[in-house]
């Protein structure tokens, strides 16, 4: 199925249940909530504005798939998506972030989304461009500036016999310019075919370049300057109106992935990027906010002062940004009415009901995620596009070894990482990956020095000799798994 805005709850939910295992009703809630979207911007006018966001606040343990859900609704939704830590925010004005950076760098990433999306569309007349400016370097075109003679009318009374010499003398340089053109355009159409069936991909050219951005002095300020980068060098070099260039030397193959993105830049209109952008972050903007249960103040922690106090501070700053309010940003100001927050934390000390009466009234669907048991993991190890048992038989596959389990193992591994969940501390599907990467520490370091090709099977024994001494020492355990 092709990814598209406009995807129905069902139709949501089946493709997050392509890299997602179990959590149901996580799934089903923000698969309405971004269909919502839809319906609001199809709904009438008169109304459309009043409609506002049913932001989702999940609960639940970590390593259960919270930030895994918005990620990958943000990639169906092809929507701007930013992930930011409540606790960053923590002592607002003193060592935290000020709240409206997160919208800034919604913003941000809005632009830079937008921009890839018109390069993509302009890709096939960049890469025509890039072609051309390879072969000027490769066989340089002829220079017809300045050949043959021009009349004035100083030499007008000049004698007739130094002009038919003038003539005689312009018409060989023309005729000889036209030869050369002609010879120039073949060779380079020679090339051109050259070029495009790859065959000098591995010549090294010398191709002038911009160049990179110098190292930016950060300014420190009110109204968000933390957030300005101000590059002197480039300043100066926009006021005299020239780029900074230098050359470099690479592979053809190179150089025609570089300069595309630099011609691509070029042909795409910067404003109408930066206004789509701008509306597509307010229509469409998704802002994942984690580890907000850290930010709530728990009712049985008596005092209010000390660290309390920033907590509070910093919910009643988010709270204008989730409510909808307008924030400056560089490229203009952005509206945060209609942004999705999707609040998520664990909630172990402080509850849901800590959070500040207004702060909860904005996050009005509320979603418990089960914790993972061994079951859980044995499907995330086999079910998932992306699953850990794929991405090590891709990545040996390159060594040009052949990977595969048998369900005895995959089994064994679900125990193993359940097991040491209950035991150390339960992260969750995180635990999976510190199990795969001990089971195959040995055979990774082993190929290709000792292990060239051929197929190797993980069945069960191999899994409990790799694992089993680490699942039995329990001191190490907590180090290792």
């Amino acid at each position: 199925m092709s990814k598209t805005p406009h995807l129905t709850p069902q139709q949501i939910v089946a493709e997050l249940d392509h890299y997602i295992i179990g959590q149901k009703a996580a799934k089903r809630s923000v698969a309405i909530a971004l269909r919502n979207r839809w319906r609001r911007m199809n709904a009438d006018p008169s109304i459309r504005e009043e409609i506002v966001p049913n932001n989702i606040l999940m609960i639940g343990p970590t390593g259960v798939g919270k930030t895994e859900i918005a990620r990958r609704l943000a990639k169906l939704a092809m929507a701007p998506f930013i992930k930011v830590e409540a606790s960053k925010f923590t002592e607002v004005g003193y060592v935290g972030r000020d709240v409206e950076s997160m919208v800034r760098d919604l913003t941000e990433y809005g632009i830079t989304m937008v921009k890839s999306e018109m390069q993509e569309r302009v890709k096939t007349k960049a890469l025509e461009n890039a072609q051309e400016r390879i072969l000027d370097i490769l066989i340089p075109p002829i220079n017809t500036k300045g050949l043959g003679f021009q009349s004035s009318r100083k030499n007008s009374n000049a004698d007739s016999s130094t002009a038919t010499n003038h003539s005689a003398t312009a018409s060989l340089h023309s005729a000889t310019t036209h030869s050369d053109e002609e010879l120039n355009q073949r060779t380079r159409e020679r090339f051109r075919e050259k070029l495009l069936a790859g065959e000098l991909d591995d010549r090294k050219i010398e191709v002038e370049v911009k160049k990179s951005s110098s190292p930016t002095m950060q300014v420190f300020g009110p109204g968000g300057m933390e957030e300005m980068g101000i590059n002197l060098q480039e300043m100066l070099g926009n006021l005299s109106g020239k780029a900074k260039t230098s050359k470099r030397k690479m592979s053809v193959a190179e150089a025609r992935e570089l300069l595309i993105d630099e011609e691509a830049e070029k042909l795409i209109n910067h404003d109408e990027a930066i206004q789509e952008a701008l509306e597509r972050v307010q229509k469409q903007g998704i802002i994942f906010i984690d580890e907000i249960d850290k930010i709530a103040v728990s009712s049985s922690g008596g005092a209010k002062g000390g660290p309390d106090v920033s907590r509070q501070g910093v919910q009643r700053d988010l709270l204008p940004i989730v409510e909808g309010s307008t924030v400056n940003t560089k490229y203009g100001l952005v509206k945060t009415d209609h942004i999705l927050f999707i609040g998520s934390g664990a909630f172990h000390v402080a509850k849901p009901s800590d959070l500040i009466p207004e702060l909860q009234g904005r996050f009005p669907i509320r979603v418990e995620l089960n914790s993972l048991n061994e079951e859980d993991f044995y499907s995330i190890l086999s079910e998932p596009k992306n699953a850990l048992t794929k991405q090590y038989e891709a990545m040996l596959g390159a060594e040009g070894i052949t990977i595969s389990y048998t369900d005895e193992a995959i089994r064994e591994l679900a125990r193993i990482a359940a097991e040491v969940n209950l035991q150390v501390e339960n992260i969750g599907a995180r635990r999976l990956h510190t199990v795969m990467s001990s089971l195959f520490d040995e055979l990774l370091f082993a190929v290709p020095d000792d292990i060239k090709e051929g197929e190797i099977t993980i069945d069960k024994n191999y899994v409990s000799q790799q694992l089993e001494s680490l699942v039995k020492d329990k001191d190490l355990s907590q180090y290792i798994l």
